[in-house]
């Protein structure tokens, strides 16, 4: 199974600005000393050697995952600006085949599909699913004039349409697919995927509260003994209790959460469009240190970041 991360932002989209460049570049000066500038060699030790978050970007497209199974079908978790840049990728489905879940209908979250080229062509065919009743409303509603140049009606012709009920696991190839309600204003859905002993978990936009670590069919089923889970962690806890009912959590109840269900590996998700680069990264460090000094685990933590792709 191979998860691809083609949008990771929360809210808005949120592109680097020039001050943040010129930052990016103030900490490679002071980091770079005579010796790594004597040589190729020594300037590409030193690039490669820099801190990820000076040497890359976090990313500021939002939510869109990607996850290609090992039988080779296509899944698509959400449809924000990320799914643009999947539409660009030359690695696209060739059977043209996907399956398109949403966990909610917020602008972040629908707002690239309008934008993803293979929607547009004749040949390709969508399964697009959703715990939400009449939600093909909302993808088509986000296209009428004066909000959009073209309609609904300009995509390919074969898009279905699939409620799917939390607790009721459906089948699609090799994997089953549950999904569950989350706290979020509006509501959210979190989703499983499970591939024979590979089970991935996406939950975005959820605003994490004593009722979600609680055990019941539907949590048990998406969430326990996941081997990856990509998890809303948007805030810092100071801001998280500034901004209660806003629908978002900070990055140590992801922790908690994610050890609560014995969970492998955490991929913090969702970033807050006003966080820098620097500072996520040191969200990330908190977090791993969260995890170890009072939780004791050894669970693995680390951004979700824009085209980064994993293997479970």
């Amino acid at each position: 199974m191979i998860i691809h991360f083609w949008g990771v932002r929360g809210s808005l989209s949120a592109p680097l600005s020039p001050q943040q460049i010129q930052s990016k570049i103030m900490a490679v000066v002071q980091r770079i000393t005579e010796d790594d500038i004597k040589s190729v060699e020594s300037r590409a030790k030193f690039v490669a050697n820099l801190p990820a978050w000076i040497n890359g970007t976090t990313g500021g497209n939002t939510a869109c995952v990607e996850v290609k199974t090992d039988d080779s079908k296509e899944f698509i978790f959400d449809a924000g600006t990320g799914i643009r840049v999947f539409g660009k990728s030359p690695n696209l489905p060739q059977n043209k085949q996907y399956n398109m879940f949403f966990s909610h209908f917020h602008w972040d979250h629908i707002q690239g599909l309008p934008f993803f080229d293979p929607a547009y062509d004749p040949e390709s065919k969508f399964d697009v699913f959703s715990p939400v009743d009449d939600f093909q409303n909302y993808l088509k509603n986000q296209m009428f004039f004066p909000y959009f140049p073209q309609t609904f009606d300009a995509f390919t012709k074969n898009f279905a349409f699939h409620k799917i009920v939390p607790g009721q696991a459906i089948s699609i190839g090799d994997s089953q697919i549950s999904a569950c309600k989350m706290s979020h204003p509006g509501d959210s859905y979190s989703y499983a995927v499970l591939e024979g002993n590979k089970k991935f978990v996406y939950a975005t936009d959820v605003e994490l509260r004593t009722k979600d670590f609680a055990v019941t069919a539907e949590t048990e089923a998406v969430f326990k003994d996941a081997d990856v889970i990509v998890l809303d962690s948007q805030y810092t806890v100071e801001e998280a209790f500034r901004k209660i009912n806003w629908g978002h959590s900070a990055f140590c109840y992801a922790v908690d959460f994610a050890i609560n269900w014995n969970i492998k590996k955490l991929y913090l998700f969702h970033h807050e469009p006003t966080y820098d680069d620097k500072k996520l990264n040191s969200i990330l460090m908190a977090a791993r240190w969260y995890a170890q000094y009072i939780h004791h685990s050894d669970i693995q933590i680390e951004l979700a970041r824009e085209d980064e792709e994993i293997i479970i």
